[in-house]
């Protein structure tokens, strides 16, 4: 059961059904860590909701956004970005705003490729222009960001964005690349891969379709996983009206990023206002990586993570070997979950690895609770048969020391008995020996084997045509008076047709031959020919005995309504079959079992 459970997780986990779970538990992760001190890279300002009032109108006129591009211009920012889209005029002042984007060549705009798209202003060139979509995860939630793609890849509707086979990168790594050139360190390609992104010797790892806890999850385009800033004030923030009254410091600006964004709840403009905090957070992730070394996250390839989850649900079944009190056992399960808890938060805030902790936890939650079920059970069935062969050992001393000690004694008076009387006591001492053997194998659980004549074990699990004849050929052995006169044997022993038949089945079919062979040897008188049969047609199975005997007196009653009548008759219904027994004139003919195909039962019903 402990590896059934291994399975299965891993099976839940490659179809995905973890995913948000994953997800979650990763964003707790993130909510759990040491606050970071604030980026001083980065500036947000944000138009928020007094911002919108004081103006009047919204969008917010170009001039006013004109003028607040100047007074950021002059206080030397390496690189400001405008995440508010202007693919057309919003008078007054557009020409101002024209003008403004012309004079200072560090003044980045926005376009929108992904779906809908939006054009980028048109006074901008191209190389100051980065789009600002961001891959959303089926929960609504953003923890991925795009570096670069084209809109044939990313867009829906290609056909509805001129040039769309053009590479174009994200503003976030716009605004990264211009502040990174200042410190000398240009964009260029990976080395361990050609297609990731590299500044200096760090290089950007794209997302994978599998990457972490996401499962077969769109990785269109250049991506990378969020390390978002901890704390409650990962950027400096400041209003527009802030910067327009000469509030900012000019240290706040001077050598910084600065993102502009909507940041009032009430703008209808739902695209912007909830944007400008996620660019922040990717280009200081990408620069904070380069210049301060700061981990991005990482996560382990498909085969690594799932080593790992087995190696969890491997530890919950050796501990329900080896710690046998169960108080001791669940404090060892709650403090070795707390230890992958642990494990799993430090390589996440310090390496930034992110290691499968879910999947690891159920698997090792469920081996540790549900595992010590099947082991008390199993505890409890090994004392019981403990018992039971205890009762047996009794039963058989009792044997041993009264009816035994008798038969011992009289064989040892072999001169004064009949030679066929001691013959006979002696295999009556033979079989009441070998009862014990054969109780205390029967008293085990079940398995696939068969016991004949309390010596002879048959393995279930062979061709059932093979084990009917091993039943055939150990029946035949027996000492019975039947079987002495037979001269001639025909047997005919072909491949049966065993789909749907449980072990059960297949030991009552021996049972049925057995008992049927056993009639002749014991009942019949003066056989000559016997007759064995084991077949499958087209549609059924078969069993036949036959024999040229005659019926020993009074034997006509058992055979009619005996206990193995009794039962193949119980097996043909079980089956749905027939049994059927035959006589003529004092003759035994005929002891038939038919059972049809799984796949024929309605034809065998229709023709019976």
């Amino acid at each position: 059961p402990g590896l059934a459970m291994v399975a299965l997780v891993l099976l839940a986990r490659s179809l995905g059904l973890l995913q948000s779970l994953e997800w979650k538990t990763l964003d707790s992760f993130w909510r759990w860590r040491p606050a970071e001190a604030s980026d001083d890279r980065v500036l947000i300002v944000g138009v928020d909701e007094a911002d919108i009032q004081q103006v009047g109108t919204y969008p917010i006129p170009d001039q006013d956004l004109a003028r607040l591009l100047q007074v950021l211009a002059q206080q030397q920012p390496r690189a400001i970005g405008v995440d508010i889209v202007r693919d057309l005029p919003v008078e007054p002042g557009h020409e101002a705003l024209v003008a403004t984007l012309a004079t200072f060549e560090n003044i980045f705009g926005i376009e929108k490729i992904a779906s809908d798209p939006i054009p980028p202003p048109p006074s901008l060139p191209s190389e100051r222009v980065g789009f600002f979509d961001f891959p959303l995860d089926t929960d609504g939630f953003v923890r991925r960001a795009y570096l670069g793609g084209r809109p044939s890849a990313l867009s829906p509707n290609p056909a509805a964005y001129p040039d769309a086979d053009r590479f174009r990168f994200s503003l976030a790594l716009k605004l990264a690349e211009a502040y990174l050139a200042t410190e000398g360190l240009r964009l260029e390609n990976g080395r361990r891969n050609l297609d990731n992104m590299r500044f200096g010797e760090t290089e950007l790892f794209q997302f994978q379709p599998n990457s972490g806890g996401y499962v077969r999850t769109p990785s269109a385009g250049v991506q990378i996983l969020i390390t978002p800033r901890s704390g409650p004030v990962p950027f400096d923030k400041v209003t527009m009206a802030d910067v327009l009254t000469g509030q900012v410091d000019a240290e706040l600006i001077r050598d910084r990023i600065v993102l502009i964004g909507i940041t009032s709840l009430s703008a209808k403009d739902l695209v912007n206002s909830a944007a400008v905090d996620f660019q922040a957070h990717a280009v200081s992730q990408i620069i904070s990586a380069v210049l301060d070394n700061r981990p991005m996250l990482r996560v382990w390839s498909d085969s690594w993570e799932y080593l790992w989850i087995a190696l969890w649900g491997s530890i919950g079944m050796l501990l329900v070997r080896y710690i046998t009190r169960s108080s001791w056992y669940m404090v060892s399960i709650g403090l070795i979950g707390l230890g992958l808890i642990g494990l799993s938060l430090i390589l996440l805030w310090l390496g930034g690895w992110w290691i499968p902790v879910v999947p690891s936890l159920i698997v090792l939650a469920i081996n540790g609770w549900v595992l010590p079920g099947f082991y008390f059970y199993d505890q409890m069935l090994r004392s019981r048969i403990d018992e039971r062969q205890f009762v047996i050992q009794q039963t058989y001393d009792a044997i041993h020391n009264g009816p035994l000690q008798i038969l011992a004694l009289l064989l040892q008076k072999q001169a004064e008995l009949d030679p066929t009387v001691i013959t006979k006591l002696d295999k009556l001492n033979q079989e009441l020996r070998s009862i014990y053997a054969c109780l205390m194998k029967e008293s085990l659980p079940r398995e696939e084997i068969l016991y004949l004549g309390g010596r002879h074990a048959i393995d279930l699990r062979s061709p059932l045509h093979k084990v009917l004849y091993e039943v055939y050929n150990i029946t035949l052995r027996r000492d019975f008076p039947g079987f002495e006169s037979i001269n001639l044997h025909i047997v005919k022993f072909e491949p049966l047709k065993v789909k749907g038949l449980s072990t059960d089945d297949k030991r009552s079919l021996c049972r049925f031959l057995e008992e049927a062979l056993c009639n002749i040897g014991k009942h019949a008188v003066g056989v000559k020919r016997l007759k064995v049969t084991c077949m499958a047609t087209e549609f059924e199975n078969l069993i036949r005995v036959e024999d040229n005997g005659t019926l020993a007196k009074n034997s006509s009653k058992s055979q009619a309504g005996g206990w193995g009548t009794r039962q193949a008759t119980d097996l043909a219904q079980r089956l749905h079959g027939t049994f059927k027994r035959s006589s003529s004139a004092g003759k035994t003919h005929c002891c038939e079992l038919r059972w049809p195909l799984r796949s024929s039962k309605s034809w065998w019903h229709w023709s019976i």
